[in-house]
């Protein structure tokens, strides 16, 4: 698929329409996500945040339910956990009760890292939201995460892909 460019000009129809300003404001996060992790996230990138946050939090998992929790595709988790491993910022481990299953954990390594990346994070949603006063930024906060989960009112904050 070829990568878009920012237009010159939008036609008027089209400027105010809550999906083209929500893809324009994806666009931006996804150019500073990137950018932000490239400088640096020392070779990591978002899906190696997500999964060392999802180990933080929720513990040792079976490396499919991690895949699953972090929403990442099963190929894809396998590749990025051998390069945190090969970090040592996590080790997986055959599960006793199923031979064909690996445990995975997280490292002190691992969680130094996290925090690392937390900084990292931090910046690029600072530059992001550079825009908007504390005030409009709550209310970004509360709003945003309603459109995220299919309108559902009881959705908790920070519902961030990363």
């Amino acid at each position: 698929m070829r990568k878009h460019s920012t237009p010159a000009r939008t036609p008027d129809r089209l400027k105010d329409r809550p999906t083209w300003l929500l893809g324009r404001a994806v666009a931006r996060s996804s150019v500073l996500l990137t950018t932000g992790f490239a400088a640096h996230g020392d070779g990591l990138r978002g899906y190696h945040y997500r999964l060392l946050a999802s180990l933080e939090q929720w513990g040792s998992v079976s490396q499919a339910d991690l895949g699953r929790d972090a929403g990442i595709d099963r190929s894809d988790v396998t590749a990025a956990l051998v390069d945190l491993e090969s970090r040592d910022f996590v080790v997986r481990d055959v599960d006793p009760n199923h031979r064909r299953r690996k445990i995975v954990a997280i490292t002190d390594s691992g969680s130094a890292a996290l925090r690392k990346l937390d900084e990292v994070l931090d910046s690029i949603q600072e530059e992001l939201l550079a825009p908007l006063t504390p005030a409009q930024r709550r209310q970004f906060a509360e709003i945003m995460p309603r459109l995220g989960d299919e309108g559902k009112a009881d959705v908790s904050p920070g519902g961030s892909s990363t």
